[in-house]
C-alpha cells in the first residue's frame, strides 16, 4: 500500500501536493500504526521524528514542512523560504516575526491553524484525524495556503481568514478538500449547528437530524459554503471518510487515541 494520496484537482503544474496514509510507512506502534505525523497525540516522539524523515523522500519534499501548533483557531501564518515566518491574524494582514518553523519538537511549532506562501520549496502541512484539511492554490501557480478546519475553526472563519491572506484574488484560488469526518458518520449535537447557523442560516443545508438533539454534520457542504462566500468558487474533493476508513485513515471520532495523517501543499522550485 502507497503510503501517500495525491488530490485529484486541476492544480497547475507548479502546485504539488500529498495527503499521507495511515499505512504503507512509519515505525510507530499501535494505535498510532504506522505512519503518525503528530507530535501531540501520545506517540513516542522518536518514532514521530523518524515517519517525519521518512516522509521528506516519501512525497519528494525540497524541505521539512511548516508544522505547526494547531489549536482549533483563525490565525494564518505567512511561510517564507530561509526560515523566517510571519504571523497574520484572522481579518488582518498586519504580520510580526515569529520564530522558525523547522522545529526539532513540537514546543517549537508556531501557534496558528493555517498558513500560505508565495516562495517556492516552502512545504505547508496541515495535521487532522477528522478535521477538515483545505488546500489552496492561485490558479496561475504563484501561491499556495493550508487550512485546518474543525468543526471550531471552521464555524469561526479559519477558511475565509486564510483566503484573506492570500495575495492572489479570491476568484483566482481553486480549493481541494481533503479526508475528514464524513456526512454519513459525523454525528455533532445542538450546540454545533446552533453556532454555524448564528453565522448564517444557509448552514443548515448542512446538517441532517438524527435523534433528539443530534445532527449528522457535512464538513464539506459547510466549507463549500463558506468558501464561496468568500469568492472561492472552484472547490474540488470532499469524498473521503475518515471515520469509515480504518484501514487508510486515523481517526480521533472513531479510536479516540490515534494518530494524524498529513496534508501537504508547496510550490516546486
Amino acid at each position: 500500500m502507497s503510503p501517500l494520496l495525491r488530490p485529484d484537482w486541476p492544480a497547475p503544474a507548479a502546485v504539488r501536493a500529498a495527503v499521507t496514509l495511515r499505512h504503507g510507512a512509519g515505525v510507530s506502534t499501535p494505535p498510532f500504526d504506522h505512519f503518525n505525523l503528530g507530535l501531540r497525540c501520545g506517540d513516542e516522539p522518536a518514532a514521530v521524528h523518524a515517519n517525519r524523515r521518512a516522509l521528506l523522500g516519501l512525497a519528494g519534499l525540497p524541505a521539512e514542512p511548516l508544522w505547526l501548533r494547531q489549536v482549533h483557531g483563525t490565525a494564518v501564518h505567512i511561510g517564507r523560504s530561509g526560515g523566517s515566518r510571519d504571523r497574520v491574524s484572522a481579518g488582518s494582514r498586519a504580520a510580526s516575526a515569529v520564530a522558525p518553523a523547522v522545529a526539532a519538537d513540537a514546543d517549537c511549532e508556531p501557534e496558528a491553524d493555517a498558513a500560505v506562501t508565495t516562495d517556492p520549496g516552502v512545504v505547508l502541512a496541515i495535521l487532522t484525524a477528522d478535521c477538515l484539511p483545505v488546500l489552496l492554490c492561485a490558479d496561475d501557480g504563484s501561491e499556495v495556503g493550508a487550512a485546518h478546519a474543525g468543526w471550531r475553526g471552521l464555524c469561526a472563519g479559519v477558511l475565509e481568514a486564510t483566503v484573506a491572506a492570500m495575495a492572489t484574488p479570491p476568484s483566482r484560488l481553486l480549493a481541494w478538500l481533503g479526508p475528514a469526518a464524513g456526512p454519513q458518520a459525523y454525528e455533532v449535537g445542538d450546540e454545533v449547528r446552533d453556532a454555524f447557523l448564528a453565522h448564517d442560516p444557509a448552514a443548515r443545508a448542512g446538517f441532517v437530524a438524527t435523534r433528539p438533539g443530534h445532527w449528522l454534520c457535512d464538513l464539506y457542504a459547510l466549507a463549500r459554503q463558506r468558501l464561496t462566500v468568500a469568492g472561492v468558487t472552484r472547490v474540488h474533493g470532499g469524498g473521503l471518510c475518515t471515520i469509515s476508513e480504518p484501514a487508510r485513515f486515523f481517526s480521533h471520532r472513531r479510536d479516540r487515541r490515534t494518530g494524524r495523517q498529513a496534508s501537504l501543499i508547496w510550490l516546486a522550485g
